[in-house]
Parts: C-alpha cells; sequence; structure tokens
C-alpha cells in the first residue's frame, strides 16, 4: 500500500498480523518500521474497537486467544486480499500473499506435497502454508484458502466444493497373516477374521463392499482402530490382520509384494474429492494457481494408482 494510506483499521490489522507471526511487538515494530509503542497502541485499538482480548501478554511469550486465533485468519485473508488487488491494479498480473492450504494427511503425502514444490517454483512471491489433518476443516476459523478433503457427501455449508476426482478403498493383508489364517472367500468369512478400522470423517467403523453385483455392509472388530491410514497401514504390514485402507496408501506396498489383495472382486463405494473454498470470498490470482494445478495434477496421477486395482 501507498505510505500515506497505511494508517487505520488495515494498518492496526497489519500489525496484530505481525506480532502474532513474529513473536512479540518488537519483531513487529521492526517489520513495520514503527516504535514497539505504536504496535502496542495500534493492537489496543483493536482490542478497544472489537471489545475482545485478542492477545494473552506475559513476560515471556505473546499467543492469541481463541478470538483472537479466529481474528487473525480473518485479518490474514483480507490482507491478502488488499495486496493480490493492489498488485493486479498496477499491472504486475503475479500472484503473491500467504496461501494457506490443508488437506488429509495420507492424501496429501501422495498426491498434494509433491505440488507445493512446483507451485512455489512458478510463485515465487507467494508463501505457501501447508497443514495436514483428518478433521472437517473450518476454513473461516482457521483462516484456510483452500481444503482439500474427501468425502461421500459435503453437508450443506457456506463452502464452494470443486470436484477433483474419486476414490476407493480395498482390503488386504500381510502375506504372513494370511499364510497363518487363510484368506476369506467371501466377504461372510471376514467375521472369522481380525479385521483393522480405518475411522475417521471420511471413513465410518463399518465397511461396505461392492462387487459390481452385490452390495454387503460389515461391522468388522478387531485390536487396531486409527483415524489416519498410516497406523492402520503399520499394522496390516506387520501381520496384525486385515485391513480396508484407501488404494493410494497401499500402492507401492501391493506392488512390492508386502500386502496382498483380498477379496479383489471386491471395494468400497466411491467418494469424491474436492476442493473446499470459503463461500462469497475473491479467488484471488495465488489461490487460482493452486486450484489450477490440482485440476491438473490429481486426475492423472488417481488414474494411475487406480489401475493397479481395476
Amino acid at each position: 500500500m501507498r505510505k500515506d494510506l497505511d494508517h487505520g483499521l488495515l494498518h492496526a490489522m497489519t500489525a496484530f498480523v505481525h506480532v502474532l507471526d513474529g513473536g512479540s511487538f518488537t519483531a513487529a515494530a521492526g517489520h513495520m518500521g514503527i516504535t514497539k509503542a505504536q504496535v502496542s497502541r495500534l493492537v489496543t485499538l483493536l482490542e478497544n474497537r472489537l471489545q475482545a482480548k485478542l492477545l494473552h501478554r506475559t513476560t515471556r511469550r505473546i499467543a492469541a486467544t481463541d478470538a483472537g486465533a479466529r481474528y487473525a485468519g480473518q485479518c490474514k485473508a483480507i490482507l491478502d486480499m488488499v495486496a493480490q488487488a493492489e498488485g493486479e491494479v498496477a499491472g504486475t498480473g503475479q500472484s503473491a500473499g500467504r496461501l494457506r492450504v490443508m488437506c488429509m494427511t495420507a492424501f496429501g503425502n501422495r498426491y498434494v506435497t509433491p505440488l507445493v514444490a512446483r507451485y512455489c517454483a512458478a510463485n515465487p512471491r507467494v508463501t505457501l502454508d501447508y497443514s495436514a489433518s483428518q478433521d472437517p476443516p473450518d476454513l473461516l476459523a482457521e483462516g484456510i484458502d483452500v481444503s482439500v478433503y474427501l468425502a461421500q457427501s459435503l453437508p450443506d455449508s457456506a463452502l464452494v466444493a470443486l470436484k477433483l476426482g474419486r476414490m476407493f478403498s480395498v482390503l488386504c493383508a500381510a502375506p504372513d497373516y494370511l499364510a497363518r489364517c487363510g484368506a476369506p472367500r467371501h466377504p461372510d468369512d471376514l467375521a472369522r477374521h481380525t479385521c483393522l478400522r480405518l475411522v475417521n470423517s471420511s471413513v465410518t467403523s463399518h465397511w461396505e463392499l461392492d462387487n459390481g453385483t452385490d452390495h454387503v455392509r460389515l461391522d468388522p472388530q478387531g485390536p487396531l482402530v486409527g483415524n489416519a491410514a498410516e497406523v492402520v497401514l503399520d499394522g496390516a504390514l506387520r501381520g496384525l490382520g486385515i485391513a480396508m485402507l484407501p488404494f493410494y496408501s497401499i500402492v507401492e506396498d501391493i506392488e512390492n509384494g508386502r500386502l496382498a489383495r483380498v477379496l479383489p472382486g471386491w471395494r468400497s463405494p466411491e467418494i469424491g474429492i474436492f476442493a473446499l473454498l470459503p463461500s462469497g470470498r475473491f479467488v484471488d490470482a495465488k489461490t487460482r494457481a493452486w486450484i489450477d494445478l490440482l485440476k491438473h495434477a490429481l486426475p492423472p496421477a488417481l488414474a494411475r494408482d487406480a489401475a493397479h486395482f481395476a
């Protein structure tokens, strides 16, 4: 922004964000080229305006209150939009600012994190802030620009959902488990086996299996329940039992023989893969560039891995 307009509410928001990012009023003052006392006053003015405490201040550290954390996410989004709008008007045409993205852990490890370096190289003026979570995203509260999320269906919410693809899960087990306990010949046989369950916001505790003709619903039992595919996968690799896992999380272990397919004619119903954005938000250049990369890169990668389980 032009320096003669660097005052008022946006200036106070900037100071507040720099205090949190830098961890101190001193760091914020140095970044903004003003005094520590001025930074403190700007944050106090914000708190007075909002009638809410934004920071916990002690002699050793500064941390956001719950209200402050939510407000900081909104401030960062607003400041990014201002920076982007000014850049476009100025004719730079380049993505700039901070892009906050989130993805479910195992899916992100397989498909999304390899795209981060590509994005950063193509958009050097953007700082990409990546986080992983198994929980349904609260984009507005957490200040997330784009979340990649897997779900059978999405509830009505203040989000824009762009479909990126679909996935399914398959049954697998370590060869030594199958040598000890035998391989089931029909889904009903799973009741006599030790089962390892992946359960999170995208995957329910019961198993649904389809072979193109029949559909069965099972309530498997076993010693391990995990909300992340990595935990259940490790149990399967160690021979604890039979697991039903997303195809992308086991493709390499199937290829190298560390896992074997169980009931290969059966698989779970497909669920959707979505890019979620806050509705009503200006979709700036940096966000469009990330979404375009996801739309370009994910479908062929998913098709490549799914082909192993045709």
